[in-house]
């Protein structure tokens, strides 16, 4: 056994790759489609499934 520390050097990092970044109007529509999408769910779920209001 021996007490020396052994020093390495770290791997070299790679470089980050870049990342593929959406246009703005493609975002806009993305966001647009989620919100009709959520609307329809909660639709479809009410009328499927029948949710009723609060109680009177």
């Amino acid at each position: 056994m021996s007490n020396v520390i052994k020093f390495e050097r770290p791997p070299e990092q790679k470089p980050p790759k870049p990342q593929k970044s959406l246009s703005p109007t493609l975002k806009k529509v993305m966001v647009w489609v989620g919100i009709v999408a959520a609307l329809v769910l909660v639709w479809g779920y009410y009328t499927l499934v029948g949710g009723t209001g609060a109680p009177a």
